[in-house]
C-alpha cells in the first residue's frame, strides 16, 4: 500500500507540473532538446543566488536568518542535490555513448589535448606559484586544485551553448561537439580514478578492492541494470508515450544507483551518469522519458541547485592577493587551451579561422565546474574565499565567450562559394543532382513522382541524393547518418525506414539512369537548414526540394500548417548554394503509382514573369519536356504597353532559345497573354489553372505595376507574390505548384554577373540576382 501511495504521489506530481503553461513554456527548450537556456540557468540564477545571499542582502544577518532559517537548510541543499542528480540523469539520457567509443581522429587528438596539456601546465603553474609567492594558506592547499579544474571540458555545456548559438550542426559544431565528449570520457575516468585512490584506507590491496569495486559497479549497471530496462520497454511501441511505472522506476532505480555511487566512495552522480548512457536515445523511450521529467527537474529542482551555488558564495571573503594569483592562474589555464586546441585541430587540417573559434568554444564553463567546486567545498578542498572566485570566474567566462563567439562566427559564410548551381547553366548532357528533403512518409509519392517527371536518361542520368528530416528528441547532439545499403542503422524509426526504401525501390527501377544516396539529418528545426546546404554544397546538387509546411485535406483545405518547417524553409532559400523549389503538393502529384501511369499526358505550366528565377523554371520545365508523357506550357505574361523595354527584349531572347531548342516538340507549347494589372493577372491566372497538373514559377519578380497590390495580401513571402496567390487557401487551385528560386551570389555587391551558359545544344542568358 505504501509503495503504491508513494507511486501515485510521484505521478501526480509529474503529471501536475507538465500541465501548468508556466512550466511548460520555462522548459520548452529543454523538451527540444536543449537544456533551456543554458547562459540565463548558469548565469543569472547563480547571481540571484549571490544577491541574496552573503555576497549583498545577506550581508545583514537579520534579514538572512529571516530569509533562510538554520533549520531549512538541509531540506534546501537536499531539494539541491536532487535537482542536481537528475540533471545530471537527463544529460546523460540524451548523450550518444557512441560519440565517446567513435569520436573521430580530428576529435579524439583535440579532446585529449585538452585535456592533458592545460592538465599539466596549469599544475606546473600553481607548483611554480607556490615556491615563488607567499600565499594564504587555505589558497596554498587548494591552488593546485584550482589549477587542475582549468583542463575540465563538460560535454553537456558544449551542446548547451552550441544549441543557445543554434550552431551545433555546423562543421566548428560538431568538431566541438565530438571533441568535448572524448574530452569528458577521459576526464570522468581521471576523476572517478582519484577519488578511489584519495578515499582508500593504508592497507596496501585497498586501492585495488577500491578499483575492482568501481569496475564491479559500472558491469552491472551496464549488463544487468539496462538489460532489465530494455526489457522493461518491450512492449513499448513507436510513438506511443512511455507508461508512469516505467518511469517510476527509472527513478528508483536512479535514486539507488545514486546511493550506491557513494557506499562504493563515488560522487553520487556517478551511478546515475553511467545508467543513464546505458539508456537507449531518442525516442521513444529516451524522449518520452525527457520529457517527462524535464518540467520537475529543470524548472525546479536544479534552478534550485544553481540559487544555493550563489547563496554559499561570498566574495567579501575574497582578498586582493587570493584574486590576482587566482585570476593568473585561470587566465593562464584559458590561454594554455586556446594553444592545446588549436595546434591539433591545424594538424587535422581545420582552417585557422575555424580552429581559433573552435578554442573559443571549447572554453566555456558551467555545470560541469560548478559541480567540482561544490564537492572540492563540501570536502573542505575550496574554503569560502577560494569557492567564490571559482563561482564568479565561471560567471565572467560565459558572459566574456559567448559575445565574442556571435560576433566573430557567421555560420551562412560556409556556404558562400564564387560558382552557383543552377539547372539553366548545367550542360544538356551533364548529370541533374537533385536533393530532395523528406519530413515524412505522406511527402514520398510526391516526391517519387517528381523524379519521374524530371525524366533520368542514360545520357543525362539522375542523382538523387534523400534527406529525411527527424525532429530532435531525447538526445544531446544532432547527428546526421549516411544511411548504408546494407541495412538501417538503429538510430531509425519504422517511418524512416519505409523512405528510405521508396527511394531505393525508384533506384531500382531506373538502374541505368539514376543513382540515389540517402542521409538522414535528426536535429533541431532551428539549425536544420545547415545539414541541408553543406549537404547540397558537398554533393554539388543542381536543385534542393523542399515541403511546403502547409499539408492540404481531401476537401482542398488546410488541415496542418508548421510555422517550424516554414523557418527552416526560409533559412535554405536564404542560404543554400544552389537552386531551391518549395513543392507545394495539392494532391495531384500525390499517389501509391507513378503519375505517368494509366495516363497519356502529364500536364506541366511554367508561368513567365520575366527574372533570373522564371528562368530557372523555365529550364527545368524543358527538361521535363524530354518526357514523352510530358507537356509543357509557358505562358508569358506580358505587360500593356511596355513592348519596347530592355527587360522583355531580354526575356523574349530566352525563351526563343528554348522555342528553338524545341521545334518540332509538339508537347512544347507557347502561349502569350498581355495584362494590365494585378486584376487581369488574378483572373488569367483562375482561369488557367485547373488545365494543368504541375505549375512551375519563380519567386523573385522585380517591381512592376502586375503585382501592385497583391504584395499586401502575400501570407508566405518565401513563394514569392505568384507563388503565394497559388498557394492560397481563397485560391481554387487543384494543381500543385513548384516554386524556384535561382541561388543568390555574394561576389560583388555593386555590378550584375553575365554568364555564358556552358550548353553546346543552347545559348542561355544570364540573370544571376545579387544580394
Amino acid at each position: 500500500m505504501a509503495e503504491n501511495a508513494t507511486h501515485d504521489l510521484f505521478c501526480h506530481t509529474i503529471n501536475s507540473l507538465n500541465d501548468f503553461a508556466i512550466w511548460r513554456n520555462f522548459t520548452a527548450k529543454i523538451i527540444d532538446g536543449s537544456p533551456a537556456l543554458f547562459l540565463f540557468q548558469i548565469t543569472i540564477i547563480s547571481l540571484a543566488g549571490m544577491i541574496f545571499g552573503p555576497s549583498l542582502l545577506g550581508q545583514n544577518k537579520k534579514l538572512l536568518d529571516t530569509m533562510f532559517p538554520v533549520r531549512s537548510t538541509a531540506t534546501l541543499w537536499t531539494v539541491a542535490s536532487f535537482g542536481n542528480l537528475f540533471y545530471t540523469f537527463l544529460i546523460a539520457v540524451k548523450a550518444d555513448p557512441a560519440m565517446m567509443l567513435k569520436p573521430g581522429r580530428a576529435a579524439m587528438y583535440i579532446g585529449s589535448s585538452m585535456f592533458c596539456i592545460p592538465l599539466f601546465l596549469s599544475l606546473a603553474l600553481s607548483f611554480l606559484l607556490k615556491t615563488v609567492v607567499t600565499m594564504e594558506a587555505n589558497l596554498n592547499k587548494s591552488i593546485v586544485f584550482i589549477a587542475a579544474s582549468q583542463s575540465f571540458t563538460g560535454f553537456p555545456v558544449v551542446a548547451a551553448f552550441l544549441t543557445e548559438l543554434k550552431i551545433q550542426n555546423t562543421d566548428v559544431g560538431r568538431l566541438a561537439l565530438a571533441s568535448a565528449v572524448f574530452s569528458d570520457l577521459i576526464d570522468i575516468v581521471v576523476a572517478a580514478i582519484s577519488l578511489t585512490l584519495g578515499d582508500v584506507a593504508s592497507h596496501p590491496l585497498a586501492p585495488v578492492r577500491a578499483v575492482l569495486s568501481n569496475v564491479a559497479f559500472v558491469i552491472v549497471i551496464v549488463f544487468i541494470i539496462k538489460p532489465m530496462a530494455m526489457w522493461t520497454m518491450g512492449p513499448i511501441k513507436e510513438m506511443k508515450l512511455v507508461g508512469e511505472k516505467c518511469i517510476f522506476v527509472t527513478t528508483v532505480v536512479t535514486l539507488l544507483l545514486a546511493f550506491v555511487s557513494e557506499i562504493v566512495g563515488q560522487h553520487y552522480v556517478l551511478g546515475p551518469l553511467i545508467f543513464g548512457l546505458a539508456l537507449p536515445i531518442g525516442p521513444s523511450f529516451g524522449a518520452n522519458l525527457v520529457s517527462k521529467l524535464s518540467s520537475l527537474v529543470c524548472g525546479l529542482l536544479f534552478p534550485a541547485y544553481l540559487a544555493v551555488t550563489g547563496l554559499q558564495t561570498n566574495i567579501f571573503k575574497v582578498d586582493f592577493q587570493s584574486a590576482v594569483i587566482v585570476g593568473i592562474v585561470m587566465v593562464s589555464g584559458i590561454i594554455i587551451k586556446l594553444g592545446a586546441v588549436i595546434l591539433p585541430a591545424l594538424h587535422s587540417q581545420v582552417p585557422v579561422r575555424d580552429a581559433f573559434l573552435l578554442a573559443i568554444i571549447l572554453n566555456i564553463k558551467g555545470i560541469v565546474e560548478i559541480n567540482v567546486y561544490n564537492f572540492w567545498k563540501d570536502n573542505k578542498t575550496l574554503h569560502d574565499g577560494d569557492y567564490a572566485l571559482c563561482v564568479v570566474s565561471v560567471i565572467l567566462t560565459n558572459v566574456v565567450i559567448a559575445p565574442l563567439v556571435k560576433l566573430l562566427y557567421n555560420p551562412s559564410r560556409q556556404y558562400h562559394t564564387l560558382k552557383r548551381s543552377t539547372i539553366q547553366h548545367c550542360r544538356r548532357d551533364s548529370e541533374f543532382r537533385m536533393l530532395v528533403c523528406i519530413h515524412n512518409r505522406e511527402n514520398v509519392p510526391t516526391i517519387i513522382n517528381l523524379l519521374e517527371i524530371s525524366h533520368a536518361t542514360e545520357e543525362s542520368p539522375i542523382a538523387v541524393i534523400g534527406l529525411v528530416l527527424v525532429k530532435i528528441e531525447g538526445r544531446a547532439a544532432p547527428i546526421l547518418i549516411a544511411n548504408s545499403r546494407k541495412g538501417v542503422p538503429e538510430t531509425e524509426s519504422s517511418s524512416t525506414t519505409s523512405i528510405l526504401n521508396a527511394l531505393r525501390n525508384y533506384e531500382q527501377n531506373h538502374r541505368n539512369s539514376s543513382t540515389v544516396q540517402s542521409f538522414t539529418s535528426i536535429t533541431h528545426f532551428e539549425t536544420m537548414h545547415d545539414d541541408i546546404c553543406r549537404l547540397a554544397m558537398n554533393k554539388r546538387a543542381t536543385i534542393v526540394i523542399m515541403p511546403f509546411h502547409k499539408k492540404w485535406a481531401i476537401d482542398g483545405s488546410i488541415e496542418s500548417t508548421s510555422r517550424s518547417i516554414q523557418q527552416m524553409n526560409r533559412n535554405v532559400l536564404k542560404n543554400a548554394p544552389c537552386s531551391v523549389g518549395i513543392l507545394i503538393d495539392r494532391g495531384i502529384l500525390n499517389g501509391s503509382l507513378s503519375v505517368l501511369n494509366g495516363r497519356l499526358l502529364f500536364n506541366v505550366a511554367v508561368l513567365f514573369f520575366g527574372g533570373p528565377d522564371d528562368a530557372e523554371s523555365l529550364a527545368y520545365g524543358a527538361r521535363m519536356v524530354r518526357h514523352g508523357c510530358v507537356r509543357i506550357t509557358v505562358v508569358n505574361f506580358l505587360l500593356f504597353g511596355n513592348a519596347n523595354s530592355k527587360e522583355r527584349k531580354r526575356d523574349s531572347d530566352l525563351i526563343n532559345e528554348y522555342r528553338q531548342g524545341n521545334l518540332g516538340n509538339q508537347h512544347f507549347l507557347y502561349f502569350e497573354e498581355v495584362v494590365r494589372d494585378g486584376v487581369d493577372l488574378a483572373g488569367c491566372l483562375a482561369k488557367m489553372v485547373g488545365c494543368f497538373d504541375l505549375i512551375l514559377v519563380g519567386k523573385y519578380h522585380q517591381k512592376s505595376p502586375l503585382f501592385k497590390g497583391l504584395e499586401e495580401w502575400s501570407e508566405c513571402p518565401e513563394l514569392g507574390v505568384i507563388g503565394d496567390m497559388l498557394a492560397s487557401p481563397g485560391f481554387e487551385c487543384a494543381a500543385s505548384v513548384l516554386v524556384v528560386q535561382q541561388p543568390r551570389m555574394r561576389v560583388n555587391e555593386t555590378a550584375p554577373l553575365i554568364h555564358d551558359a556552358p550548353d553546346d545544344n543552347r545559348v542561355c542568358l544570364s540573370m544571376e540576382r545579387w544580394n
